[in-house]
């Protein structure tokens, strides 16, 4: 089915894509960064919580949360988990470029799936 909330949470995936990118480049150039803790972009989590019904909702014009899928937006929290160097960095290298691969991967199917969207649109209104 074709809708503008289909349409809108593609472009929230694309946006979680896209930071997700830059999370991961900036991870990799500060893997020598004294201190320096890894990066990850929250979306898929957040989105399943929000279709499970467990996640946070806006009831009121000025909470914050997500009152429908439309609302759920990517974010960047620091990783948790990771062995510590010495010099205080978390960032590991082989992780970073799984991540990296695995993200592209994810960018193509949703870029997919928005081609489809569109296709579908097309093919109505010829």
């Amino acid at each position: 089915m074709i809708s503008g909330s289909n349409m809108q949470l593609l472009k929230n995936a694309l946006d979680a894509s896209s930071m997700r990118q830059e999370t991961i480049s900036s991870n990799i150039s500060n893997v020598n960064t004294t201190g320096y803790k890894a990066k990850r972009v929250d979306f898929e989590e957040t989105l399943k919580k929000a279709i499970d019904g467990t996640g946070l909702q806006a009831n009121h014009p000025n909470h914050f949360g997500a009152s429908s899928l439309n609302g759920v937006t990517p974010q960047t929290i620091e990783q948790k988990g990771n062995r510590i160097n010495e010099n205080g960095n978390n960032v590991a290298i082989d992780t970073e470029m799984a991540e990296l691969s695995a993200n592209a991967i994810y960018f193509q199917a949703v870029s997919a799936q928005l081609s489809n969207q569109y296709g579908m649109i097309r093919s109505v209104l010829r």
